[in-house]
């Protein structure tokens, strides 16, 4: 039985090396490649790389992976700014817009991101290894304090718009460029309304409330207020509006007050 297995391996190895001596002997006679139909159109094609947030209206943001300090320059001897955490007063995941990114001299990644701390727009730079991976967004909300308006845009395009209650002249709803960070619901009180959005905002003049007195963007049980100077600096609108602007409205978007 041994000798007959090693000689069926030696033929079949004689004639798979016969095979592969003859190349292309097996094509039929008359066989002409150029003949062959085209390949068809588009079946792969790779275009052209796109730079992630290159578009017109996006926006990244990330979130903080591990605590982190923030330095006025991207290099680990730039002076202290804030120290970012990674969770939210609220207890969510913390995320911060990332605005550009640059190199040290030893090649370390960096990037320049917004923070939650006075004065607003305030902005430091961090490590890019603490951050995590980038979200992008196409959506604006932007806040009129004068014409009391809420008006949420995507891809420069508006989709949205209400009217608002904002801070009185004591507690100011602040001015700048700030972020939407988080979803909150579930509230004991219906004073909050059944949806409020947290934001990296922080109110001037309530440093002393829970959690540093961050601005949000919530629904009312008074919604006869409405619109008008009538909040500690948080941005009020009627419930059934809060609800439909979460929907529209994904984390990370820009908040610019005027």
């Amino acid at each position: 039985m041994r000798t007959a297995a090693l000689v069926l391996a030696a033929l079949l190895a004689g004639l798979a090396g016969t095979v592969l001596a003859r190349g292309d002997d097996h094509r039929p006679a008359g066989w002409d490649a150029s003949r062959l139909p085209p390949s068809e159109a588009g079946a792969l094609n790779i275009g052209a790389p796109i730079p992630a947030g290159s578009g017109r209206h996006e926006s990244r943001w990330a979130p903080v992976r591990r605590p982190v300090v923030a330095r006025s320059r991207p290099s680990a001897r730039g002076r202290p700014v804030a120290r970012l955490g990674t969770r939210t007063p609220e207890g969510t995941s913390n995320i911060v817009p990332a605005l550009e990114r640059a190199h040290d001299a030893r090649g370390q990644v960096w990037v320049r991101v917004r923070l939650p701390v006075l004065p607003a727009d305030t902005t430091g730079w961090v490590p890019r290894a603490a951050l995590g991976g980038y979200g992008i967004v196409t959506t604006r909300l932007v806040v009129d304090r004068e014409r009391f308006t809420a008006t949420l845009f995507r891809d420069g395009r508006r989709i949205f718009r209400t009217r608002v209650g904002v801070g009185t002249e004591a507690a100011p709803t602040p001015r700048g460029h700030f972020w939407v960070r988080n979803r909150l619901t579930r509230y004991r009180s219906a004073f909050y309304g059944p949806v409020a959005l947290g934001t990296g905002a922080r109110s001037p003049t309530l440093t002393d409330w829970p959690g540093g007195g961050f601005i949000g963007i919530h629904g009312t049980d008074r919604p006869d207020l409405l619109p008008g100077r009538v909040s500690h600096g948080c941005i009020r609108m009627r419930n059934r509006d809060i609800v439909r602007l979460a929907r529209l409205l994904p984390m990370g978007t820009p908040v610019t007050v005027v």
